[in-house]
């Protein structure tokens, strides 16, 4: 997989529904669907979410292919995932055993379950970013954490933190592909050897990479003081946040959605 195929923490700009609205509906709603993603337990309740992220993607307007390339960077994780719930769940008839592993009815659904949670979830997450500039995402989080404010809790520095994270993250991936094919043009090799190799292979890429982003770091930094900022007390915003009727719409769609879960979790449908 090459570095440029990653696409997380990009944003797509685009006109369809998601795209318009509010970003603290948006907030608000994937912040549901994964409390009905983590309540589902059937099959039925997993086909809802899975229908109601499928809607979202189609709504979007943006290529599949491009959340492909999203799940690509943690399918290891979701495979790895899969295995353990896989062996090491009890439960249900004995498919298999071999020594200590073993393979039971409950460890092949609890497996399933894993993968398409797993899945799912970072979906819904892809679909935030994708449809939601880093800018408007800060505003949104800043003024749905404004009442810690009263608490003395630095919501705002936490949102900028943040906004800067997801801001630079397809930067260093692009230095990381430019020094990588810097090392790659003076003979370094990173696909061949055993795994220990292929570490001590990755100190000439690790290296140029820390130091360009503490260099990034520092500029920014600086920019910052040069253009005389400060924390988020009294500041004004270019473009002012307003709900709409889609926003409310959008908000008791995701309150239904948990209810509805919730429900077929405690008749057992």
């Amino acid at each position: 997989m090459a570095l440029r195929d990653i696409t997380l923490g990009q944003y797509f700009p685009g006109t369809s529904l998601i795209h318009r609205l509010d970003p603290r509906a948006k907030l608000l709603f994937s912040l549901l669907y994964i409390v009905a993603l983590f309540t589902a337990k059937s099959p039925l309740s997993y086909l809802v979410t899975f229908v109601v992220l499928a809607l979202g993607i189609l709504i979007s307007r943006l290529r599949l292919s491009v959340f492909l390339k999203g799940l690509k960077p943690i399918m290891i994780i979701v495979i790895l995932t899969a295995i353990m719930n896989l062996f090491f769940t009890r439960g249900g008839d004995t498919l298999w055993s071999f020594g200590f592993l073993h393979i039971t009815e409950n460890g092949v659904s609890m497996a399933v379950y894993m993968m398409l949670r797993i899945i799912m979830l970072l979906l819904m997450t892809l679909l935030l970013t994708y449809t939601t500039s880093p800018l408007m995402l800060t505003d949104g989080l800043d003024r749905l954490l404004s009442p810690l404010k009263h608490f003395k809790v630095p919501v705002h520095d936490f949102t900028m933190i943040m906004s800067i994270a997801l801001r630079f993250i397809p930067t260093l991936i692009q230095e990381t592909d430019k020094i990588m094919s810097a090392q790659k043009a003076r003979g370094a090799d990173f696909e061949s050897g055993n795994l220990i190799q292929r570490a001590k292979a990755l100190v000439p890429i690790l290296i140029p990479l820390f130091i360009s982003a503490f260099r990034r770091a520092e500029e920014l930094s600086v920019a910052m003081d040069c253009r005389c900022f400060h924390d988020g007390q009294n500041r004004t915003r270019l473009r002012q946040l307003k709900f709409t009727a889609n926003d409310a719409i959008l908000l008791m769609f995701a309150v239904l959605l948990c209810v509805a879960i919730i429900l077929m979790r405690r008749f057992g449908i």
